[in-house]
């Protein structure tokens, strides 16, 4: 029996030993690492950004934590002297410095120990100057690993209050996107991480060097999950493996992707409350706080609105997606004119109808993302003088006699673009131009006859066929031939399409077809001229400042049937960008006070002649016709209630 024991415990003891030898060593990677400094917020980067020559007791009056200490890199030409007002500079410009990271600061051209180069940076705060000994980091703050001379980067931490994104991102090295492994206080909430924006320097191969953009969730990004709105989606298929064109051309231009912004589901249209279910709708910010975000770019209209942090938004535009966002939140936003950039590695909706844009406050910003993004398709007027064009139409404009409250902001802003450009107005009803110029192809049919079901028989035919039905083969084959849970407006979109004959597909995109054509040689014909481009500029009603509270129910969702103006351009292809006017005053049923609700125009131009309209923006602000939108309760600010 002693014997039997003594052999248990040896062969149990060799099986340790052969497991452990079997065994690979065990991983220990960093995600990296959370802490606050100065009251604020921060992520140290996993990934260093290089290596310095230090002293271990050269920094000893520098605080800690885990090994790593707050440092800066100086890599511009500046006297001990010139220190100060550069540090004072970098305070008003990047959100993510803040002069504690001084303390000890590595110069270029400094010779020398700290103990020698001492400067006083502020009133009763003094700096140790340090040789600087690689001069490839960016200047900007660090976080120092003493043990090594690592330097890495720093970001600052937001709370997502507006329930804006869906996931952070870490945009590593490799050109790969991670989590971010960071979580601040917030209600529910997602943490957002920012790079320093002192990284960074734009040129002409990097105009966007260090913009912060938040990205749809429907474009996939390499190392990243997707979900489209809906969470069987994001559970069924793995991260993906490819960047797809439109963000990749962001990325290259410098572009620094913080991550993906919530989409409706499917990016079809739905009703904050009555139709999201597989995720929250984000919150507008203005007004009384609990306005109808619009969809589908949903976070991106929210982010925007709602964050000094962020510059730019990437979202979509099928049927609205873009303007109806931009118009409720009063950004600029655009519908570019179909095809000018692949949607290689973004979710179908329609390939008729699909188009990509941005939601942004700066529009000398949006014209150069406009530039990446559209490349050779785009051309730029920022630095030309333009022909704008002078003949004026709207659509469905308000009447001088008109009790709306946007009424004058409307029509005030109309006739200063007239007396801007030296042009005329015309109220334009395109049933009656229909009707006198239809091409025989038409027959007799009215307008809204023959773009009644059109919309809604292409996206249900494409979308099913694109989205639909692969998903739900997927998920069958691993649920024992379950359907996954869809929102009720995709589902009832999609029965639609299903309803339809094989041929009803065709014979919508004949009518799409014989609109444009029309469109594009009666109403808004392109002018063979650059300066110029559109023989005539459309307006409609972007945004009356009406409210749509959050905290209403409706019926089953409607299908998009019928033709309204916001339908002009996905039809004709032609670009459609939003452009705030300014704000009325209403009182809330939500806080029982008055708030300030956004009115916003939409500006249609001939097909290509998108960096017009982006020109006429900036003109338009430097001539003090347009405001410049801030982020807040209301577009000129404010506290954003809750």
């Amino acid at each position: 029996m002693a014997f039997a024991s003594r052999f248990l415990f040896s062969l149990a003891a060799t099986q340790l030993v052969l497991d452990a030898a079997s065994r690979t060593s065990a991983q220990l990677v960093s995600t990296g690492l959370s802490v606050m400094f100065n009251d604020v917020y921060y992520y140290i980067s996993p990934y260093s950004s290089g290596e310095l020559v230090i002293s271990l007791t050269s920094l000893s009056s520098v605080p800690s934590v885990y090994g790593f200490k707050p440092v800066t890199v100086v890599q511009e030409a500046v006297t001990l002297s010139g220190i100060p007002s550069l540090l004072s500079n970098w305070t008003a410009i990047d959100d993510v410095f803040q002069p504690e990271f001084a303390e000890a600061i590595f110069l270029a051209g400094a010779v020398g120990s700290a103990l020698t180069n001492q400067v006083t940076v502020a009133d009763g705060f003094s700096s140790l100057v340090l040789p600087l000994s690689n001069p490839n980091i960016s200047s900007g703050p660090y976080f120092l690993e003493m043990a090594t001379g690592s330097l890495y980067p720093v970001y600052r931490l937001y709370d997502d209050f507006a329930g804006a994104f869906t996931e952070a991102f870490l945009q590593t090295p490799g050109g790969t996107f991670q989590t971010l492994s960071a979580h601040i206080p917030g209600s529910a909430s997602l943490t957002i991480g920012v790079p320093s924006r002192l990284y960074f320097t734009k040129t002409a191969d990097k105009p966007l060097a260090g913009v912060r953009i938040g990205v749809k969730d429907i474009y996939e990004l390499a190392g990243v999950k997707n979900s489209n709105g809906n969470r069987a989606w994001y559970n069924l298929y793995p991260a993906k493996v490819v960047t797809g064109t439109a963000v990749q051309r962001l990325i290259d231009a410098g572009a620094q992707i913080v991550g993906s912004q919530k989409t409706s589901q499917f990016a079809n249209g739905e009703e904050a409350t009555a139709d999201w279910v597989d995720y929250h709708s984000p919150f507008n910010p203005r007004g009384d706080g609990y306005q109808d975000s619009s969809s589908s770019s949903s976070g991106a209209g929210a982010s925007i609105a709602s964050y000094e942090w962020l510059d730019v938004a990437l979202g979509s535009d099928t049927a609205g997606s873009i303007r109806d966002p931009a118009g409720i939140q009063g950004l600029f936003g655009n519908r570019p004119s179909h095809g000018l950039v692949p949607l290689d590695h973004v979710m179908p909706f329609s390939t008729a109808f699909d188009t990509s844009g941005f939601l942004i406050r700066d529009p000398v910003l949006w014209d150069i993302a406009n530039s990446v993004l559209y490349g050779d398709n785009y051309t730029s007027l920022a630095e030309v003088t333009p022909k704008y064009p002078t003949t004026i139409y709207t659509v469905g404009f308000p009447t001088n006699s008109s009790s709306s409250l946007a009424a004058p902001i409307m029509n005030n802003f109309v006739d200063a673009l007239a007396n801007f450009v030296g042009g005329t107005v015309t109220a334009l009803t395109l049933e009656d131009v229909w009707a006198a110029s239809r091409p025989p192809a038409a027959g007799n049919i009215t307008l809204s006859r023959l773009l009644n079901i059109t919309y809604a028989t292409i996206i249900g035919k494409e979308q099913t066929a694109l989205v639909r039905d692969p998903f739900y083969a997927d998920y069958a084959a691993i649920h024992d031939g379950r359907r996954p849970f869809v929102d009720p407006t995709p589902l009832a979109r999609w029965a639609f399409g299903d309803s339809l004959s094989d041929s009803a597909l065709d014979d919508a995109i004949f009518n799409k077809t014989l609109f444009m054509d029309w469109f594009n040689t009666q109403i808004l014909p392109p002018i063979n001229d650059p300066v110029q481009c559109s023989s005539g500029l459309l307006l409609y009603i972007g945004s009356s400042g009406d409210q749509t509270p959050r905290n209403q129910y409706f019926s089953t969702p409607p299908l998009p049937l019928g033709f309204s103006t916001g339908r002009i351009s996905i039809m004709a292809e032609c670009p459609d960008s939003v452009y705030p006017l300014g704000q009325v005053s209403a009182n809330s049923s939500i806080t029982g006070h008055e708030e300030w609700f956004p009115v916003a125009v939409d500006i249609l131009a001939a097909k290509g002649c998108d960096g017009l309209l982006a020109k006429l923006a900036i003109d338009l602000v430097a001539a003090g016709i347009l405001p410049v939108p801030e982020v807040g309760g209301s577009i000129m600010g404010g506290v954003i209630l809750m």
